[in-house]
């Protein structure tokens, strides 16, 4: 047999789930490798025999996205997939001009082909960009769906940044499972708040399983999407978050305008701090491709445990680190916070910035005024560390779902931002939620 010969491009995440969901099994097609982005660490590794199946007894190597085009030459490639998220459209199309003068033909694979269908009910939780919302949304529907007697899991967009064999099925009911399974910042912070409400989590490689496994102990399972990709379930409901400070971004993004074409409800979050411009441009692009989308107007207001501490005083700003890399943010909740609590100054961390966090601002170098959250790795958390402890700030505003001071020592005062969404108006999730379950 002649197989199809494939390079799947992705970032540890919806790639390895198109190969485990579509490829793995199909003898017509031989999947030569995978490309990294986004994500460090990555390339270089192997996507282990034990997870690519008989057909590949050798596993199938990682490269850098930057070998794309001499791999596609070297190995005949007949088909490059393109398997990652949060990016414009005119990023995949020049990613394609490459691909299709190297001889390739460029694919996107869609949700019939890639999707798993569940036994129970599945809501997805999804975005149009990351740092929109979508957690604080996923949080506000568990809270409801308990509420309502039900029993929830949430299963989180996939971040396998370790040993891929070893966290092909991950279960996450307390605190002490994320230092067993040697979490990164970014899985934490994802993580820590749902347990903190006695939400049980699900991730992991091989979504196939992992959806199995929760459907055993749940009524509901919550789909909480990330980087603005597309549910890996099928879903009976589709929420998608919005976000009025990036007007435009829901229809110039990949696969983030899809989310939009497909929800069922939108959520235009940030309504409170965005200007009225920019929601109605919102709300107006929301009626231009999805007419018949429930449309719900929220906010996400900021906590600080003690905000009079912030006033007067010379601030280092943490955010969640992909907010503010590729979700080209720029800000977040720590920013808005110092600005509204009168902070005398917000300090620039990049003289202070060690190892692999000053080739973040680098890599990102609209990042300005914010220290990103990243954490891929004890060496990246220690630089971290070393990066907050070397700035001369009066106190440290942390913006991020988790609480640092767990994972690192921090020499200075420190204060933590959260974060919740309210509706305002009508309808609200809970009237949504209510009518889908028949006032169960």
């Amino acid at each position: 047999m002649n197989r199809t010969r494939v390079i799947i491009m992705g970032a540890a995440g919806r790639d390895f789930h198109n190969f485990n969901v579509y490829f793995r099994d199909r003898q017509e097609y031989e999947v030569v490798a995978f490309t990294a982005t986004q994500i460090p660490n990555i390339e270089g590794r192997l996507y282990p025999a034990s997870l690519a199946g008989p057909l590949y007894p050798r596993g199938i190597p990682i490269h850098s996205e930057s070998e794309l085009v001499p791999l596609v030459h070297k190995h005949r490639i007949d088909q490059v997939v393109f398997a990652y998220s949060d990016v414009s459209h005119e990023f995949v199309m020049h990613r394609a001009s490459q691909v299709l003068a190297a001889g390739a033909d460029f694919r996107l694979m869609g949700t019939a082909s890639t999707q798993i269908p569940s036994s129970k009910p599945v809501i997805s939780i999804c975005a149009v960009r990351t740092g929109s919302g979508k957690s604080q949304t996923t949080r506000r529907v568990a809270t409801i769906l308990r509420a309502m007697g039900l029993r929830v899991a949430a299963v989180r967009h996939p971040m396998p940044y370790g040993d891929l064999a070893a966290q092909a099925v991950q279960r996450f009911a307390d605190y002490k499972d994320l230092a067993a399974h040697n979490c990164t910042i970014e899985e934490r912070e994802e993580y820590e708040p749902h347990l903190a409400m006695g939400v049980i989590v699900y991730a992991g490689v091989d979504y196939e399983r992992i959806l199995r496994a929760a459907e055993q102990e749940v009524d509901v399972i919550l789909w909480d999407g990330g980087n603005n990709d597309l549910p890996f379930f099928k879903s009976d409901l589709q929420i998608v978050v919005v976000d009025p400070h990036r007007p435009g971004h829901e229809r110039t993004y990949h696969p983030g305008e899809t989310n939009l074409v497909a929800a069922d409800v939108v959520v235009i979050n940030k309504v409170d701090s965005a200007d009225a411009e920019a929601v109605l441009q919102v709300r107006r692009n929301i009626a231009a491709v999805n007419p018949g989308a429930t449309v719900i107007e929220a906010a996400s207001p900021i906590f600080v445990d003690h905000p009079e501490q912030v006033r007067g005083k010379r601030v280092l700003v943490i955010e969640d680190g992909p907010t503010v890399t590729h979700g080209e943010m720029g800000y977040g909740a720590a920013w808005v916070a110092a600005q509204r609590l009168g902070a005398a100054e917000v300090i620039d961390p990049r003289p202070f910035a060690r190892g692999s966090i000053a080739g973040v601002y680098q890599k990102y170098p609209t990042l300005g005024r914010v220290l990103p959250a990243m954490g891929y790795g004890k060496k990246q958390m220690k630089e971290l560390q070393d990066t907050i402890n070397r700035s001369d700030a009066d106190l440290v505003l942390i913006g991020t779902p988790i609480d640092l001071g767990r994972l690192m020592k921090i020499n200075k005062p420190a204060q933590r931002v959260s974060y919740d969404l309210q509706e305002i108006g009508t309808p609200t999730l809970e009237d949504v939620l209510r009518r889908h379950f028949g006032g169960a």
